[in-house]
């Protein structure tokens, strides 16, 4: 069993780690324009690839959607409460409580637990995760939502097309299929190293307060999803993916979001780093029981 979950964790700890030494070593990796070619060219070209190559049942991708939404509208009313009550501010702390990495980490931890199976359910989770984070999640840290952000998002629109082509029964040529596939391809590469490059530059404040933090979102998105399979009643990868991708620790692009908007960025960054270390310590716990619990 250690055998198996280390060779699931392995390559995701490496593809972070090359990133990591890359940066200390001083060497130029362009954050910006990495994150702008995954989500505008890889991540598109890799959904749209992936649902019409492996072509999921519907239901199984509307069904682990709406549980990634029941699970982000449980965890958003308690972290929401929680905050209040503590009198800390919404617009820094909740998307970073609320939103997990179901990306950089989330799709590889799936791909290599399930396999293309896993990889096909999790893109479905990752693609309600996406909506919600460039609207609700957005418009909490701005102060205003923006629902023509979404629109000019190419991942919606990879979505919306695939579904469409999937659900009308229709294949696109070869060559489509192809260049897709070869452009998503460089996705999880990207997306670890650019993980590893962004722990890199980030720095810890207020050590303690980022400490809890971290842990409650990771911890409180365990226990909702742990409470949610219960009550959907889901099993096999299903049930892994959902557990796997809401147990994720923070969310790079709540920092960028604290960055842009004037949340206080510092502290969202020692978020991702420690509850991203946290998570890394805790994943041979996590998959062991994801795949033998």
């Amino acid at each position: 069993m250690l055998q198996q979950i280390f060779s699931i964790i392995a390559p995701v700890l490496v593809m972070a780690a090359i990133g990591f030494a890359w940066v200390r070593l001083r060497m130029p990796f362009d954050n910006n324009t990495i994150t702008d070619i995954i989500l505008n060219v890889g991540s598109p070209c890799l959904l749209f690839s992936t649902l019409l190559t492996r072509r999921p049942e519907p239901g199984a991708l509307a069904e682990i959607a709406v549980v990634g939404l029941s699970m982000l509208a449980c965890v958003g009313v308690i972290a929401a409460v929680g905050l209040k009550l503590a009198r800390m501010d919404l617009r820094t702390y909740w998307p970073a409580l609320v939103f997990p990495n179901s990306g950089n980490m989330g799709l590889p931890l799936c791909l290599l637990a399930f396999g293309e199976t896993g990889l096909s359910l999790a893109i479905a989770f990752f693609c309600a995760m996406t909506i919600v984070q460039f609207t609700v999640g957005q418009g909490v840290a701005s102060g205003h939502m923006h629902p023509t952000i979404l629109l000019r998002n190419p991942i919606l629109w990879s979505i919306v097309l695939a579904l469409t082509l999937l659900f009308a029964g229709v294949t696109p040529p070869a060559w489509i299929m192809n260049t897709t596939d070869t452009l998503g391809d460089m996705v999880i590469p990207l997306m670890l190293m650019s993980l590893g490059t962004s722990l890199a530059r980030l720095r810890i404040v207020t050590f303690t307060r980022s400490l809890v933090l971290s842990l409650l979102r990771l911890g409180l998105g365990f226990a909702v999803a742990l409470a949610l399979v219960a009550a959907f009643g889901l099993e096999g990868p299903v049930r892994g993916v959902v557990l796997i991708q809401s147990s994720m620790p923070t969310a790079v692009f709540s920092y960028l979001f604290a960055l842009r908007y004037g949340g206080k960025h510092e502290e969202v960054g020692a978020m991702v780093v420690l509850s991203t270390l946290a998570a890394f310590i805790l994943l041979p716990v996590l998959m062991g029981f994801v795949l033998h619990g």
